[in-house]
């Protein structure tokens, strides 16, 4: 992300993304519109090669054209397998922010990855499935700007909110307390809070804004469910909420 844009989005946190995916592609620009007056602080863009993930989504074209119609800081995720052969393109049409997955990788070219995509001038971020060890992307972690947390396997639907990831959360928050951390899958009125409470500072939010008819009153329910009084929701081992649509990047 370019200094200024990491900056917004740092003083501008705990914020709420919407997670593009989800919005009506025969409307892009009047979502856009929608959104922007709704007051979010960014958008989440989800880059999917087939590969990687067995979904494909869009590329250059749709950051490109947002871009062209928003000041919004653009969040990318990359969950692509070569995510270097499209950084350089994907900061060209407009990325602020750009994450890769440690899967895509060898353990030893984290390091490496995260230092070519800053030498672009954006924000950088890596990203780590709900299975895969936090420890995994201890050698980038003094690289990057923000860790971002799935709380579904990256690509595949029909996932509930898997909330062991939210130990991650607080081991990240207590030994890296300047990182930005973001959460993507079943993020909702339910989860938000543990998410919160463990310490994200970045929600990429789906089909809790997207399935809404107001786009407005469903990112207030969530900034308030953010922020609400007392413990949080005790989701047990597992969210039951199986929200196959707010994977958010992730269907």
């Amino acid at each position: 992300m370019a200094t200024a844009a990491l900056e917004a989005i740092r003083s501008g946190s705990p914020a709420i993304l919407p997670s593009f995916l989800r919005c009506d592609f025969g409307d892009l620009k009047g979502e856009l519109s929608r959104l922007t007056d709704a007051g979010v602080k960014g958008l989440h863009l989800d880059v999917m090669d087939g590969h990687f993930v067995p979904n494909l989504t869009y590329g250059m074209p749709i950051v490109e054209g947002l871009r062209r119609h928003t000041d919004l800081p653009l969040d990318v995720h990359l969950m692509i397998r070569d995510p270097l052969a499209y950084a350089k393109p994907m900061v060209e049409a407009g990325a602020d922010l750009l994450t890769f997955h440690i899967e895509a990788l060898r353990p030893d070219e984290a390091p490496d990855v995260a230092a070519a995509v800053k030498e672009m001038g954006v924000g950088v971020g890596v990203a780590l499935n709900p299975e895969t060890p936090l420890s995994t992307v201890t050698s980038c972690l003094e690289l990057v700007d923000m860790v971002l947390i799935m709380s579904v396997e990256a690509g595949f639907g029909g996932q509930a909110f898997n909330a062991t990831v939210l130990d991650k959360l607080r081991s990240l928050r207590v030994s890296h307390p300047s990182l930005l951390l973001q959460i993507d899958g079943g993020i909702d009125l339910q989860t938000i809070k543990p998410a919160r409470d463990a310490g994200c500072d970045l929600f990429v939010v789906g089909s809790a804004i997207f399935k809404q008819d107001d786009y407005a009153s469903a990112l207030r329910g969530l900034e308030a469910a953010m922020q609400a009084e007392g413990g949080s929701i005790d989701l047990g081992e597992n969210s039951s909420g199986n929200l196959n649509s707010d994977q958010g990047s992730n269907i």
